[in-house]
């Protein structure tokens, strides 16, 4: 069966953006060592990308009419109105997280699902023990405030870490388990 995965960068601090989604400290690490390889590997094995509406915005304001994701079945959880740029197969969706999870499990087939930046969307997978794995790249840089990695009413049970390995200026990339997910919970 699939697995639901938040694959995803935070400053050391644990932020995901700054309060006003910039990106910029991230960004600059574009075309690390080993990023662009860790990235490939893990688009392998993706069959259904998942996000909000809040990082979907952002993608349209920064490439717009630009679909990254072309030929991947993709979700988009919102309340505003959208359109989707052309050969994009993109659904728009309101709603729990867990109405849909049949959806996105039929979609990915023998792949898996990734859940695409935002944390608040992560977190309601987490919260509703659908989270199944989180493969985060710290990047070394501090930013004080902004957009939490994983903003969980909660603390989680320990997490199991399966992998863990230094990438190319200072980005350590770590891949952990949650258990008690229906994909984990043996």
């Amino acid at each position: 069966m699939s697995r639901i995965q938040y694959f995803v960068a935070a400053s050391l601090d644990g932020f995901i953006a700054t309060p006003t989604d910039d990106l910029g400290w991230l960004l600059q690490f574009d075309g690390f060592d080993g990023g662009n390889e860790s990235y490939e590997s893990f688009m392998a094995g993706v069959g259904c990308i998942v996000m909000g509406g809040g990082t979907y915005a952002w993608l349209m304001e920064h490439e717009p009419d630009k679909w990254a994701y072309a030929g991947t079945p993709s979700y988009v959880f919102t309340r505003h109105e959208y359109t989707a740029p052309a050969g994009a197969d993109i659904t728009f969706v309101r709603g729990d997280v867990t109405e849909f999870v049949e959806d996105f499990r039929h979609d990915a087939g023998d792949n898996n699902i990734w859940l695409v930046g935002g944390g608040n969307l992560a977190a309601q997978f987490a919260d509703a023990g659908l989270l199944d794995e989180i493969i985060l790249s710290v990047i070394p840089v501090i930013l004080g405030e902004g957009k939490r990695l994983l903003p969980l009413s909660g603390p989680t049970p320990p997490l199991e870490l399966t992998a863990s390995r230094a990438l190319g200026r200072g980005i350590v990339e770590s891949r952990y388990l949650l258990k008690g997910t229906a994909d984990n919970s043996a």
